[in-house]
């Protein structure tokens, strides 16, 4: 039986894990501070119970998938290293002898049973429910910003995602054993994605058969990489670059093509919510949902705090129905009240502009005053777009005169709108609680460096908000650890 499966195997070496691992093991305080038989309640309705050869604990398999979180390991690499590590081995309820699984498995986990399980708010939920349990969290605020991933494949084509990925290997390999380039196979010269794959695979091919160079760490790094890559996103590289990404600002001369991961976090920097979107979504959009699903969590949710991304009528609006303080800085930018097409022209707060609901970016923008100085009316902001791209832009029709020189959108400022919040935001107890604000951007550093968050790790949004989820729980994890040491 699947369940019987969870239990850990008696072994005559078990007492080696009391003597080896100390207490204060990451992994051991994981163990002693999570009950992981949630993940065997979510997932037990996708294996069959009475049928075919026994199964590998889901449990067991979902905490594979955590520590190729917390120390950035490929599949074949956490699998290689849980045979030998006995950190691992104790983490994995295994017993010292036990022979490891296959790593194609984890492969087919992530495919097969992860497949429309909400694994991104199911994780936080649980980090935020042991952290209430601790008494970790104290405070009823969450600050709330957003975090940019670029795609893996970061705007190239799929065959010069795969070159960089062998060029990498081949450099590897060279700085351990440079007579190996005469073994290597031509390299492709078409404009074909087959070919590119045919190629990887012989480089690969010649590299495994030298026992020495391919079992050298830093070749055997590149080789799996290499090769998970090609396993996992065959049928993405067929068919495109990465059908999901999107190209994002985060100024207005920078962009990004890849994601957005929207964060809700406590003071304490325990992360209650988190939605991901593609890169061109803006910020102030998410904010509603962000409140929601941390209320969901078990958040008490009185105060939030952002940039002026936040800072809409809409979103000032749901704050007063909601019965919570927005601590989100007007911007007469953002906060207008007379325009029209407001779903299909969405501020950038990051680039200062305007887009479009293609995504396209306003190239300048133009305040006009000569009106407002006759009429003694607000002045009009006039944003101006690329025609070029106009031209050919799939929702052009209704929005794109044809032949028209210009195309521009203009918004009304309206500086009177929002005077309760404007006086808000003049308060001392508004200037302290915005103080908080900087905790969420060292929590976004932390994601990106110590995690790998700033690429993607898979193509599509789907393995976008499993590697978010992943993520999010592991750094939940150990801000909790580090709080209860404190």
């Amino acid at each position: 039986m699947l369940e019987m499966q969870q239990k850990l195997m008696l072994s005559s070496y078990m007492e080696l894990y009391d003597l080896i691992i100390p207490k204060d093991n990451l992994l051991r305080q994981i163990k002693e501070l999570v009950d992981f038989d949630f993940i065997y309640e979510e997932l037990v309705d996708k294996y069959c119970l009475d049928n075919g050869r026994n199964a590998i604990s889901p449990i067991r398999m979902f905490k594979y998938l955590l520590l190729k979180t917390i120390y950035n390991l490929s599949d074949i690499d956490v699998v290689e290293r849980s045979k030998y590590d006995m950190s691992f081995k104790f983490f994995l309820d295994m017993t010292p002898e036990e022979a490891v699984i296959n790593p194609s498995s984890l492969t087919k986990f992530r495919k097969l049973r992860l497949k429309d399980t909400n694994l991104l708010d199911m994780l936080i939920s649980k980090t935020v429910e042991i952290a209430i349990e601790k008494e970790i969290i104290k405070s009823k605020s969450i600050i709330v910003d957003a975090t940019h991933t670029k795609s893996r494949y970061n705007s190239k084509t799929p065959q010069q995602a795969l070159q960089e990925h062998s060029k990498a290997l081949r450099r590897a390999v060279y700085e351990t054993d440079e007579s190996m380039k005469e073994q290597f196979p031509e390299k492709n010269t078409e404009t074909s994605l087959e070919k590119e794959i045919e190629y990887c695979k012989q480089l690969m091919d010649v590299i495994k058969q030298n026992d020495f160079v391919s079992h050298y760490p830093k070749v055997a790094e590149k080789l799996n990489l290499l090769e998970e890559t090609i396993a996992d996103d065959l049928e993405h590289l067929k068919t495109s670059i990465d059908e999901d990404a999107k190209t994002g600002h985060k100024t207005a001369d920078t962009s990004f093509f890849g994601y957005k991961t929207h964060l809700a976090m406590t003071e304490e920097r325990i992360i209650t919510a988190a939605t991901i979107t593609s890169g061109e979504k803006p910020d102030g959009k998410e904010l509603t949902l962000l409140v929601r699903k941390s209320r969901d969590a078990g958040m008490d949710v009185k105060t939030v705090i952002g940039d002026k991304a936040y800072s809409g009528k809409d979103n000032i609006e749901a704050a007063q129905n909601d019965g919570y303080e927005l601590i989100s800085r007007l911007n007469s930018a953002v906060t207008q009240g007379t325009r029209t097409k407001e779903e299909e022209f969405i501020f950038n707060k990051d680039a200062g502009m305007y887009q479009c609901k293609a995504g396209h970016l306003a190239v300048r923008k133009y305040l006009d005053k000569r009106k407002s100085e006759k009429t003694n009316q607000n002045p009009r902001m006039k944003y101006f777009f690329d025609v070029e791209k106009c031209k050919c832009c799939p929702y052009r029709e209704g929005c794109y005169k044809e032949g028209s020189k210009i195309k521009s959108y203009s918004e009304t400022l309206l500086c009177d709108t929002h005077s309760e919040q404007a006086k808000f935001q003049e308060t001392e107890y508004f200037k302290e609680k915005a103080k908080e604000r900087y905790k969420i951007e060292a929590k976004n550093s932390e994601l990106k460096h110590r995690h790998g968050y700033d690429v993607a790790s898979s193509s599509g949004l789907i393995g976008m908000e499993m590697q978010g989820a992943m993520t999010i729980f592991a750094v939940n994890l150990k801000r909790i650890i580090k709080l209860m040491n404190a």
